[in-house]
């Protein structure tokens, strides 16, 4: 199996790693009996790990001599910890992460038909599944979906006296004075290292651009991009967003919007459950469409994790994670996660969890059947979204626009 350098930095929007324990197989810990897993979950919040310790008490009972070993890691050490198991050759038996394609491509992971039954398989929804091949073979697993809308507060508008949301960048700017002069925060920008990339893409797939063009060839320093960051270039100059957007997270910017902090920023479907209602579930706010340069086009931005399965022990692994992974979507268990962490389905089965609440989740749902993804089908998307959440920032903050997108550009063309 051939192993690439990963460029993969600190910092992503979701993960879960199961990995084999014991001695023996090609990539070191597979588990000698078969039967016992390590499973390395991401942290969503402080109900991640509740949630999977109850799922594995489960498992474990309706799977007498099985056995899976959990670990729970933050978001923001999850990109090295994935980095450090491959290039170590210490791969784990199951991988959720927001990428895939280039672990298929280095023949490291089962294609998905090898680690999960036909009725997991037909269960996915196709916008998800057809996310999740590589070269025509599907190799992910769609594990969770969101999408992306622009979120306003509704007393910090009315106190500036803006009496709707704005639809173009102009008017962003225009409500941004309106804000700051008011004596509030008027938008959060982060483009620090845990999410840089997809904020990014927000501002430019709204502006007629993004990573490729229509060929699918890497356009990453394409001029609508160099555009929208002297855009965003701009505002931080002006004082328009939080200080120093380049060293700020998305989950900064989260919590100081749920204190009621600042005017605007592009959230996410979990930023009701994970944010604001642990915060203040009073907070007055509105969900709107992204804002775009014209004011007339609005692009969403979908997200979507996957589960993988890595090639460990000659295929002695393949039933219990087989096991284990048929047990998580079963309806019941996937639509619970769901519920708990507040994200979208990517399953037919547990498309119900949302409908007890479908006034919120409804504007992002409709959002996300026409949403865009990033391009994690090519194998290079992993060192380029190292590169942009390591580089990006630098662009608001002192360094050219154009260089910056250049380096990148450089990054996507020779990786692989």
């Amino acid at each position: 199996m051939k192993r690439h350098v990963i460029g993969i930095s600190a910092g992503v929007a979701l993960a879960l790693v199961l990995s084999g324990c014991g001695k023996g197989g090609s990539s070191g810990g597979g588990g000698s009996d078969g039967k016992t897993i390590r499973f390395v979950a991401a942290k969503y919040d402080d109900d991640t790990q509740p949630y999977w310790d109850k799922l594995i008490k489960g498992f474990e009972a309706a799977n007498p001599g099985y056995r899976v070993e959990l670990e729970v890691v933050d978001w923001e050490q999850m990109d090295s910890k994935v980095k450090t198991y491959v290039q170590t050759g210490q791969e784990p038996d199951v991988l959720n992460y927001n990428k895939f394609s280039d672990f298929a491509r280095d023949d490291l992971i089962y294609p998905a038909k090898d680690v999960v039954s036909p009725k997991v398989l037909d269960d996915f929804l196709p916008l998800f599944a057809d996310q999740a091949q590589y070269k025509g073979t599907q190799y992910g697993l769609p594990f969770i979906s969101s999408a992306r809308l622009f979120f306003y507060n509704k007393d910090i508008f009315a106190k500036a006296k803006i009496s709707k949301p704005p639809t173009s960048w102009a008017e962003v700017e225009e409500d941004a004075k309106k804000i700051k002069k008011a004596g509030d925060i008027p938008l959060g920008l982060p483009l620090g290292a845990e999410e840089a990339q997809a904020e990014f893409y927000i501002w430019a797939m709204n502006n007629n651009g993004g990573w490729t063009d229509k060929s699918g060839k890497w356009a990453v320093d394409q001029p609508a991009n160099v555009e929208t960051l002297d855009y965003l270039r701009g505002l931080t100059k002006a004082g328009l967003t939080q200080p120093n957007p380049e060293a700020t997270n998305r989950k900064d910017v989260f919590n100081q919007f749920a204190q009621g902090k600042i005017g605007m920023i592009n959230g996410a479907v979990f930023m009701r459950k994970g944010f604001i209602d642990t915060v203040d579930k009073n907070l007055n706010y509105g969900v709107a469409p992204l804002p775009s340069k014209d004011g007339t086009t609005h692009n969403t931005l979908g997200v979507q994790d996957y589960l993988v399965s890595f090639k460990k022990d000659d295929g002695k692994n393949r039933e219990a994670v087989n096991k284990f992974l048929d047990f998580f979507y079963q309806k019941e268990n996937a639509s619970k996660f769901l519920s708990t962490e507040g994200f979208l389905s990517v399953t037919k089965s547990a498309g119900d969890a949302l409908s007890s609440d479908s006034s919120y989740y409804k504007p992002f749902v409709d959002a996300l059947s026409g949403a865009r993804f990033a391009p994690t089908d090519n194998p290079n998307w992993s060192a380029v979204e190292g590169a942009v959440k390591q580089r990006i920032g630098t662009a608001v903050s002192g360094a050219e626009p154009q260089k910056v997108l250049t380096e990148i550009q450089d990054t996507a063309e020779k990786d692989g």
